[in-house]
């Protein structure tokens, strides 16, 4: 007989009432989660780990008696658990929703809207999706060097045929400017400013999908920028692929990548979930065969699932050169491992080494 799969259980932390029941409520409805239990505070929640240990826990960030990301800290420092920051967000909360990832916080989703149960469909899946990928993240001082699990079954979803048609044979000669694409999802935050930091002012035209929620891109953008030699904004319908500049997509929106002449410029729209993610790393990537061809650079770092995978193959197709980040130095390694499985990455490269290859890349 065959073994039931483990489920992901989770420690949900929050002193809303409402939003614990409404959280526990999305996450059991996923066969894959059981909902080990609720926490009002971060007292309560320390007194619930040391009786049975969960493998995810969602924390929100203002609470009574302890503010979350002084909780995850203590955490962090004492006993490493995945961490998913679970807020609504508001625009003058987001510089507090930096400080979570850089304390070690694995992932953000976006708190459930209240009472709106069929504006949950979308939410549900994107915050089940975080959960469930946190529970593969290595986290901690120092990650460990076991494998990272298999991926999750995929479930249905839309392809990049949704946004885009696929590329055309011989998508463009080759020119002098290269433009580099980069996908990233769970732990990428930290790992995008990694790469980021290590880039000279002059360095290729960068344009980025990392799955993050709607406001919450331009704040992660402009603290990018601050410590960043390139310039670094959070892209908008029309701006120009420069070099020395990085565009990050906007949360909800899908960024393609345009050409009009010899100039490169995104085009940033609404539409369906792609490969279950809105901006979608597929959708900048084919855009990048389509657009760019032989000029581009693909990368596809840490992050869960599969998205990125099918544009990458395009993109490698059409003529780009792509970079994957390797096991190791990845959160979790789905999308990487996932591109790596169809054969069209041309480099592995190790956190540490990627902005390195990203230049010689380009130089080539």
């Amino acid at each position: 007989m065959l073994q039931a799969k483990k489920r992901v259980r989770v420690l949900i932390v929050d002193d809303s009432a409402t939003v614990r029941q409404t959280l526990a409520a999305v996450l059991e409805a996923d066969p894959e989660i059981e909902v080990l239990g609720v926490a009002s505070d971060p007292f309560v929640a320390a007194s619930r780990i040391r009786d049975e240990i969960p493998d995810v826990i969602t924390l929100d960030v203002e609470m009574p008696r302890m503010d979350g990301i002084t909780f995850l800290r203590k955490l962090m420092a004492q006993h490493p658990i995945p961490v998913v920051m679970c807020s609504s967000l508001v625009e003058a909360g987001s510089e507090t929703l930096m400080q979570a990832l850089e304390a070690g916080a694995v992932d953000i989703i976006l708190k459930p809207k209240i009472g709106v149960g069929d504006h949950l469909s979308e939410a549900r899946d994107r915050i089940c999706e975080a959960v469930k990928g946190a529970a593969q993240a290595r986290v901690g001082r120092t990650r460990d060097r076991r494998p990272a699990p298999a991926s999750l079954d995929p479930q249905a979803k839309l392809t990049a045929d949704a946004m885009l048609p696929p590329p055309r044979a011989g998508a463009m000669a080759r020119t002098t400017e290269i433009i580099v694409c980069i996908g990233a999802s769970t732990g990428g935050t930290e790992s995008l400013r990694e790469v980021l930091e290590a880039l000279p002012a002059d360095a290729p035209g960068i344009v980025i999908v990392q799955h993050m929620p709607e406001k919450f891109t331009a704040s992660f953008a402009k603290r990018l920028d601050s410590l960043c030699q390139v310039h670094v904004k959070e892209a908008a319908d029309g701006d120009a692929v420069l070099r020395g500049h990085v565009l990050i997509a906007p949360g909800n929106l899908h960024t393609m990548i345009e050409r009009s002449g010899a100039r490169y410029y995104v085009s940033v729209k609404e539409g369906p979930l792609v490969s279950r993610h809105r901006p979608s790393v597929d959708v900048l990537f084919r855009s990048a065969a389509r657009s760019v061809g032989s000029n581009a650079v693909g990368v596809i770092m840490t992050g869960m699932g599969d998205d990125g995978a099918r544009g990458l193959e395009e993109m490698k197709n059409a003529g780009a050169f792509t970079l994957a980040q390797d096991e190791a130095t990845c959160i979790v390694f789905g999308m990487p491992k996932e591109a790596i499985a169809r054969g069209c990455v041309d480099r592995i490269v190790p956190l540490q080494n990627l902005a390195r290859e990203i230049q010689y890349a380009a130089a080539r």
